[in-house]
């Protein structure tokens, strides 16, 4: 009996886990596709007032912000699951 409840909770964190992991997956390519599509292609004309750099700020988004904000997005998510796999048990050593 104790079994079974060992192994309805391990399953039950298992899928925790990748409902947490998925949900991070999804707010960073949410994040990243406003960013790089939204901000460097849609919305340019918009951001076309505000200058960054000598340029305005859509051209920006197209050319380096995007990179920018891809870069966090990356230090972001691996410190999110190291966090994550803390709080799970299932961190490396």
């Amino acid at each position: 009996m104790a079994e079974q409840s060992t192994h309805a909770k391990a399953a039950e964190d298992g899928a925790g886990y990748w409902a947490a992991n998925v949900r991070i997956i999804v707010i960073s390519l949410i994040i990243w596709a406003l960013v790089s599509f939204g901000f460097g292609i849609l919305l340019r004309p918009m951001l076309s007032g505000f200058a960054v750099g000598g340029t305005d700020l859509g051209f920006w988004f197209a050319q380096q912000g995007s990179i920018l904000v891809f870069l966090a997005l990356i230090f972001f998510y691996a410190w999110r699951m190291n966090k994550l796999d803390r709080e799970y048990g299932v961190e490396e050593d």
